[in-house]
């Protein structure tokens, strides 16, 4: 078992990972000497397998677990339902010292976040991640949103939980697709952050596949080491943490314009890291072999590296409504292998020659 603190100033917490943390989750909890009731945000794929384990776990820290169920994936993610479980919670008269826990993937743990930092003003949030995407990147840093038509997570707060409970365990049971999905969250650090993740992708890529519990941790455990590190620097997404965003430009665009019912994240980010390799290397900042080196890894993951895309002036709309979006569309592209940097003023005409060359109609 694992322990890695997120050391935000005056509010650290800890990432505690490993096998069996659901089932003791009370453990690994901070102190919460007023909290009575544990009110636990999932969907029925996810409640019906660990609720009761975590149930069982928080009881012996003497915290009664309610269930509050949501629906499965993006659909989560709306106004309408954060009004549904602020309303239960005023129904239920939960306290501001009671805890609101996320069991599930990243869409539960980014609309968990959001109820939990705008209830009272702000009660204790308690992150149980169930899939490898929410236990490398979405459980950890503070990033709490919900989706309008217009855009993912355009309505959100940075709102930091008092810990995050990664039981590697739980990826036993998760489809090959989420797998892959969440892989390619961990190829995201790998190639920009973290060479010594990509040589164990490369060199223990049998064990990463068939999530042997040991590597898993170990996997887990260095991502959510870079994420701690980058959320600690630059916590409100200002600057340095941006680089955590790499792939995530086009990724967003794609999930949008798919209207969050096609592709998964880790997909769509997929094709965004492609896209960004592309670019870096058209641009001429980063030799050649680049993509090459980026399909290679990516393909070794099971993840498509190409794929039918929206038109060139759709996806670029979709770029103009990115948080990210200054005076022009902002990129994340990399120099080289662990080189990153956010890149200003790439000219639009390149942009669109380079979703076309990728298969976007003009």
């Amino acid at each position: 078992m694992q322990r890695v603190t997120v050391p935000i100033a005056g509010r650290p917490y800890d990432v505690t990972i490993g096998t069996g943390v659901i089932a003791n989750g009370g453990a690994h909890l901070p102190a919460l000497p007023a909290a009575r009731r544990a009110f636990v945000v999932g969907d029925p794929t996810v409640t019906d397998v660990w609720f009761d384990p975590l149930s069982a776990g928080l009881a012996a820290r003497g915290l009664s677990a309610m269930l509050l169920g949501v629906p499965a994936g993006e659909q989560a993610k709306s106004l309408e339902v954060h009004e549904a479980l602020l309303r239960q919670l005023a129904i239920q008269h939960a306290h501001r010292d009671d805890v609101v826990v996320a069991l599930g993937g990243g869409a539960v743990g980014d609309l968990a976040g959001f109820v939990a930092a705008t209830y009272m003003r702000g009660v204790p949030l308690v992150q149980v991640p169930t899939t490898l995407t929410a236990q490398v990147d979405a459980a950890i840093g503070g990033k709490n949103a919900v989706n309008l038509p217009e855009g993912k997570n355009l309505v959100g707060t940075f709102y930091q939980p008092v810990a995050v409970l990664a039981d590697v365990g739980v990826l036993v049971t998760l489809p090959d697709r989420d797998l892959r999905s969440g892989l390619a969250e961990v190829a995201k650090y790998a190639l920009t952050l973290d060479p010594d993740l990509l040589s164990l992708l490369e060199g223990q890529l049998d064990a990463v596949l068939t999530r042997d519990p040991l590597v898993m941790e170990d996997l887990v455990t260095r991502c959510v080491r870079v994420k701690a590190a980058a959320v600690a620097e630059d916590e409100r997404d200002a600057g340095a943490r941006l680089i955590l965003n790499y792939g995530h430009t086009l990724g967003h665009a794609l999930e949008r314009l798919d209207s969050f019912a096609g592709r998964t994240h880790g997909e769509a980010i997929t094709l965004g890291m492609i896209f960004a390799a592309r670019l870096a290397e058209d641009l001429r900042i980063a030799p050649e072999g680049l993509v090459g080196r980026h399909i290679r890894l990516l393909t070794s993951l099971g993840l498509e590296v190409e794929g039918a895309l929206p038109g060139v002036e759709e996806i670029m709309e979709a770029f103009r409504l990115d948080k990210k979006f200054q005076d022009g569309i902002r990129f994340v592209l990399l120099r080289d292998i662990d080189k990153p940097e956010i890149v200003d003023g790439v000219p639009e005409a390149l942009i669109r020659a380079t979703l076309t060359r990728m298969g976007a109609a003009a």
